[in-house]
């Protein structure tokens, strides 16, 4: 990935790679459908802005006790 981060601090800060994963594409639909980036990163991908927002702690991710159903 660019700009120096890596997917294993990425997961880490994420909770798990599920979650990052999961919240990536989410938020990666939300920027698709109008949701101005909350990073400035020059990234053009919405996954790519989205990991971005992560990596920057613009977006917090939670992941359920129970898991998802």
């Amino acid at each position: 990935m660019s700009d120096g981060y890596r997917v294993g601090q990425l997961a880490q800060q994420a909770g798990s790679k599920y979650a990052l994963v999961v919240g990536a594409a989410k938020r990666g639909r939300a920027i698709m459908d109008g949701a101005p980036p909350l990073t400035e990163g020059g990234a053009v991908k919405p996954v790519t802005i989205a990991l971005q927002e992560i990596w920057a702690g613009a977006i917090r991710l939670v992941v359920p006790q129970a898991g998802i159903k």
